[in-house]
C-alpha cells in the first residue's frame, strides 16, 4: 500500500469526537469529483455518507432520520427498497447505509431536488444499486404494475395548501404542503407495489387528532393494516406530534392481526434539561451518526 494511500485511510478512521465512524469507508478519488455548487452544502447523513442540500432550501429533518431507522428495523431482510416522494435523498440513502445489500427506486418529482440527490448517490458510492427517478409517483408510467417491493418508506407533507403560509423557497413548500398527494396517495401507492408480506413505513403528525385520523384513514382505504405505530416526543414531558407507522396489506396477516395496532412506548428525542435522550443517542448511533 503507498504510503499516501495508507495516510487517506488512517484520516479517514479517525475517531469524531471520540466516536468511531462505521460502515463502508469512502472512495476519496470518486468524492473529489463531486464537488459542492453554488448556494450547496455538504452535510453529514450516516456513516461515511454525506448529502447535497441547498442552504436555503428544504434541509433533511429528524423525520426522514426517524422514518429510515423505523423502517429498516422492522423490515430488515428488505431486498427491493422504494422510497416515494424522496426528496433530496436522506430518507432512501440512510435506509441504503443501513441495507447494504438492498436495492433502491426512488421517486421524486422536483428537478432541484433529484439532481441533488444524483450528486449525494455518486458521492457515496451508492452505483447501480440506487437507481432516481424523476416523476410524480402517482404516474402510472412511473412504477410498472409488476414492480413490487419488501419495504416502501415515505415522509409525506403534513399539511393541506391552504392550511398555513407557504414557505418562500419553492423546494420547501412542496416538502411541507400537500402539493402532490397526501398521506392517503402515499399508502395507495404503497398497497399497489408491496411484495407479498412486505412492509411500508411512514411518518406523519398525531397532534392534532385530525391529522392522526388522516394517517389512520389512508391505511384503512387503502386495505392495509397498521401492525403497531410509536409516538415521537421532542421535548420530554411534552406531547407527542409525530407517529411512526408500519403498515402490511391486510390480506397478507391474519384476521386476529388486523384489530388495534400495537402502541410502542414514545420516542423522546431530548430530556427535561435540554440534553439528548439516551436512547435517541443509541438510535443515532445505529444509522451511522454522531450520539
Amino acid at each position: 500500500m503507498s504510503d499516501v494511500k495508507s495516510s487517506s485511510l488512517r484520516k479517514i478512521r479517525e475517531k469524531f469526537k471520540g466516536w468511531a465512524v462505521p460502515g463502508p469507508e469512502p472512495d476519496r478519488e470518486a468524492m473529489h469529483q463531486v464537488p459542492c455548487g453554488p448556494g450547496e452544502s455538504l452535510d453529514a447523513l450516516c456513516g461515511h455518507f454525506r448529502i447535497f442540500q441547498l442552504k436555503d432550501g428544504h434541509r433533511y429533518s429528524t423525520d426522514d432520520i426517524l422514518t429510515a431507522w423505523y423502517g429498516t428495523s422492522w423490515c430488515p431482510s428488505a431486498g427491493q427498497v422504494l422510497d416515494l416522494g424522496s426528496g433530496v435523498g436522506s430518507v432512501g440513502m440512510t435506509a441504503a447505509w443501513r441495507l447494504r445489500g438492498a436495492d433502491f427506486v426512488t421517486v421524486e418529482a422536483q428537478d432541484i431536488s433529484v439532481e441533488l440527490a444524483k450528486k449525494s448517490a455518486r458521492y457515496n458510492g451508492l452505483g447501480d444499486r440506487y437507481e432516481i427517478r424523476h416523476g410524480d409517483f402517482r404516474d402510472p408510467q412511473v412504477l410498472a404494475e409488476d414492480e413490487k417491493f419488501d419495504l416502501v418508506l415515505g415522509s409525506p407533507p403534513y399539511f393541506p395548501v391552504p392550511a398555513g403560509t407557504q414557505a418562500d423557497h419553492p423546494q420547501k413548500a412542496a416538502c411541507r404542503f400537500e402539493m402532490r398527494g397526501d398521506v392517503g396517495d402515499y399508502a395507495s401507492v404503497a398497497a399497489r407495489h408491496l411484495a407479498p408480506g412486505g412492509v411500508f413505513c411512514c411518518v406523519f403528525p398525531i397532534d392534532p387528532d385530525p391529522q392522526h385520523e388522516r394517517v389512520i384513514r389512508a391505511a384503512e382505504e387503502s386495505k392495509l393494516s397498521i401492525l403497531r405505530w410509536r409516538p415521537v416526543v421532542f421535548s420530554e414531558g411534552r406531547k407527542p406530534l409525530l407517529g411512526l407507522f408500519i403498515m402490511v396489506r391486510s390480506d397478507d396477516i391474519p384476521q386476529s392481526m388486523r384489530g388495534p395496532a400495537w402502541v410502542e412506548p414514545p420516542l423522546v428525542i431530548r430530556r427535561g434539561d435540554g440534553s439528548i435522550h439516551p436512547e435517541y443517542r443509541a438510535l443515532k448511533m445505529s444509522i451511522g451518526f454522531p450520539p
